[in-house]
């Protein structure tokens, strides 16, 4: 039993299952919530057709022994139920231990959910920085605590004026397919710039080393400005998190789909893919009556 439908509790559901285990997800909202949820669907779906069990909108009210299993009393849809298990596996975020640092002394302020920093990262001390899970209200993924190691000694040792910037921060959930995303989703972009938004997807099955490998089922999603500048990119499919370095590089230049499509992509690629759906929007003009027409017109000329 796992209590908890973010990454790491999905990523280990799957990983019992293929151990052998019945496993079942309980959640309390949904599934992978962070996630675009299409590109969710895919991979939830086929942990479903692996035999994992998933429970959205289910609330766990109570935990209790009985002999030697584990009861979940849980509450779904306003309805009671007792779930039973043999092990059980909290997945539902983790809070720094910081009690026995004394931090109060040195004037550092925190509370139960971490330590507060400034955008420079360093705390309400002057000259002790923080990094990494503990920073209060940050992102907890190894590649945070190594990004943010970087700016504190920018800021510690060289006086650079650095800030933390997560406009473009990636993360990947390792399951089988990978989900990676970076960016802003398409919610937050129509939220943050209302029609201003394109969005475009492609099917892994366009791509040819997908279907030479028979690796399929994926989908790549990139949110744009109609200008074309990269707002955010999503991949479920194999090595989903190799492809999704582009589209971070992409947001943290301020590229657009323009910059992305005039790259030479090495044949056959699973990345190549990244160059397929930049070129999408290029291929429908194509399709315009004028444009074709304009086409047709230039032919005449020698």
């Amino acid at each position: 039993m796992v209590i908890g439908g973010g990454p790491l509790g999905i990523e280990l559901a799957q990983a019992h299952r293929r151990l052998g285990s019945r496993v079942t997800v309980l959640v309390t909202e949904r599934a992978m919530d962070k996630d675009e949820p299409e590109l969710a669907a895919v991979l939830l779906k086929r942990l479903a057709g692996e035999g994992v069990a998933i429970r959205e909108q289910a609330q766990v009210k109570r935990i209790e022994a009985k002999d030697s299993n584990i009861v979940l009393h849980v509450e779904e849809a306003h309805q009671h139920a007792q779930v039973e298990a043999t092990h059980l596996l909290v997945a539902t975020g983790r809070e720094p231990r910081l009690q026995s640092l004394e931090l109060a002394r040195a004037g550092v302020a925190y509370d139960e959910k971490g330590i507060s920093v400034d955008e420079r990262l360093q705390t309400s001390a002057k000259g002790v920085y923080a990094i990494g899970d503990v920073v209060k209200g940050g992102p907890q993924f190894t590649h945070i605590a190594g990004y943010h190691a970087g700016i504190a000694m920018r800021n510690a040792l060289f006086r650079w004026p650095a800030k933390v910037d997560y406009r473009s921060l990636p993360w990947v959930t390792y399951t089988d397919p990978e989900l990676a995303h970076t960016g802003m989703t398409e919610a937050e972009a129509r939220k943050e710039h209302g029609d201003d938004v394109n969005v475009i997807c492609l099917p892994f099955a366009e791509n040819d080393r997908a279907q030479a490998e028979r690796e399929t089922e994926g989908l790549i999603k990139v949110v744009t400005r109609t200008n074309g500048r990269v707002l955010g990119a999503s991949i479920v499919g194999t090595r989903a998190g190799e492809m999704i370095h582009t589209w971070v590089l992409a947001i943290e230049q301020k590229l657009k789909l323009k910059h992305v499509a005039s790259m030479i992509a090495p044949y056959p690629t699973l990345a190549e893919l990244n160059k397929q759906v930049a070129s999408e929007p290029y291929k429908e003009m194509l399709s315009n009556p004028w444009i074709r027409r304009l086409v047709r017109a230039l032919l005449h000329f020698p």
